[in-house]
């Protein structure tokens, strides 16, 4: 028996948990009932990181914290000296010019190739701010920063735009720590130049200096939802920053959110309650299928920044992942990096395009549908939408197609064709499932990466 969500709890990932889909508080405001069904017909999104830290081919924000040292600045090996090294990289801002960025050819490769909805990084931890913020000089469009002059200075408003045109929902990821305010990472505190996720300082002992904090947060992310809007759903990153000693009062910045677009869907991810308005598991797939709203951030290549080393995950990977999100009832965000002068890595547009090919032809068991038992078995995975049920069939790469396939679904079937090929063909039924023939034209030396089924209830 495949098991659903009642048995899910929490699950380590790297540096964050995903929280348990038990722990899902269900809205009581019918919009944003009906804006989360939105959300799960969407399926793919493209999200992307990217910053100055492009520049190194390192990781985004992390290395700037001396707790994650050992896995964050494993590929700085030019200086040993931390505190020289935390200089150059807040400093990238000054060198940062992707004069190459072009947001239409972005949003024109997403349109055309199956993504839905975007995730954008305005902010991560370091605190660089891709908008035009009024709060801080650390940001894309200040006279210390070489791109502050380009046509498509403020990244985030032109990104946005250009995905909005081509009819993509939008959604702003926005990091609640900010390790470069002096509210937060405030100078001449206790712990001296040793940092870490959290403030440098205890928020109870120095509440004023929170409120601070919480005051310029708040104007950020009110920022963003009021001039950059519409926004389809607001990403909040930083677990850590929500309640005891770290309240940022996010209910309140909500509510003021949700004055200006109604049906906000809020992601305060990790956290559980009603502002976690759907899971983000990450670099990983929930073992069970899951009947509440969720999305799998997983990278194309190796991490979420962009890497000169990076490989990329094979067409055969990506399809896979794909399936397995979306038959267990998620959305599948698909991490893409740009390069330092602001193009998208060859290789990964191609992954992308190969992509878009295959959801030409199989897009209708994918967008718009819902989990069905037995969900997800390995070798096989399921779909449905109205009355149909859709099987995929995956093949690892040193499988071939077999001469007869018995598909693992007992309930009554009218007729099953094959997505894009053959229709109504013949099937027995048995205490197995369906039985069919695969026919010559199927038949291959080279292995497939899947085969799809619509089977008609």
């Amino acid at each position: 028996m495949v098991k659903t969500y009642e048995k899910v709890d929490m699950i380590e990932q790297g540096v964050h948990k995903y929280s348990a889909a038990k722990n899902w508080v269900k809205p009581k405001d019918p919009l944003l009932l009906e804006r989360l069904e939105w959300f799960k017909d969407q399926k793919l999104a493209l999200m992307i990181h990217w910053g100055p830290n492009a520049q190194l081919g390192i990781g985004m924000s992390w290395p700037l914290s001396d707790d994650d040292k050992e896995w964050s600045r494993e590929t700085v090996d030019w200086t040993d000296d931390d505190e020289e090294f935390k200089r150059q990289y807040i400093d990238l801002n000054k060198t940062f010019n992707p004069i190459r960025f072009q947001p239409d050819v972005w949003a024109d490769l997403a349109a055309k190739n199956g993504f839905k909805y975007l995730i954008f990084t305005t902010k991560h931890h370091d605190g660089f701010c891709l908008w035009d913020t009024k709060t801080t000089d650390y940001r894309i469009t200040a006279k210390d920063c070489p791109f502050h002059t380009h046509k498509y200075a403020d990244i985030t408003k032109n990104v946005f735009n250009a995905f909005r045109e081509k009819g993509l929902g939008i959604a702003a990821y926005f990091s609640k720590p900010d390790w470069h305010s002096p509210y937060y990472w405030a100078p001449g505190m206790k712990r001296g130049s040793f940092t870490n996720r959290n403030p440098s300082y205890d928020p109870h002992e120095f509440p004023w200096l929170w409120e601070k904090f919480t005051e310029f947060t708040h104007e950020q992310m009110l920022e963003l939802i009021s001039h950059y809007g519409p926004i389809d759903i607001l990403w909040l990153d930083g677990g850590q920053v929500n309640g005891g000693k770290q309240n940022i009062k996010v209910e309140e910045v909500v509510e003021k959110a949700r004055k200006i677009k109604a049906d906000l869907i809020v992601a305060d991810r990790t956290i559980g309650g009603e502002f976690e308005n759907y899971l983000t598991p990450e670099q990983t797939i929930p073992e069970y299928a899951l009947d509440v709203p969720w999305e799998s951030c997983i990278t194309i290549g190796k991490t979420f920044c962009y890497r000169y080393d990076d490989y990329y995950k094979s067409l055969q990977e990506i399809i896979h992942i794909l399936i397995e999100v979306v038959a267990k009832g998620g959305n599948l965000a698909l991490n893409v990096s740009p390069q330092p002068d602001g193009r998208l890595p060859l290789e990964a547009i191609e992954r992308m395009k190969e992509l878009g090919k295959w959801l030409d032809r199989y897009g209708e068991a994918i967008y718009k549908t819902r989990i069905c038992a037995p969900y997800f078995t390995g070798k096989f995975a399921f779909t449905k939408r109205e009355d149909a049920v859709y099987c995929f069939r995956l093949y690892q790469a040193d499988e071939h197609r077999e001469k007869y396939l018995t598909i693992p679904f007992k309930e009554e079937v009218q007729q099953i064709d094959i997505v894009g090929e053959e229709e109504n063909i013949p099937f027995d039924t048995s205490d197995d499932g369906l039985t069919i023939r695969i026919l010559n034209n199927k038949q291959s030396n080279e292995s497939p990466i899947v085969d799809v089924f619509k089977l008609t209830t």
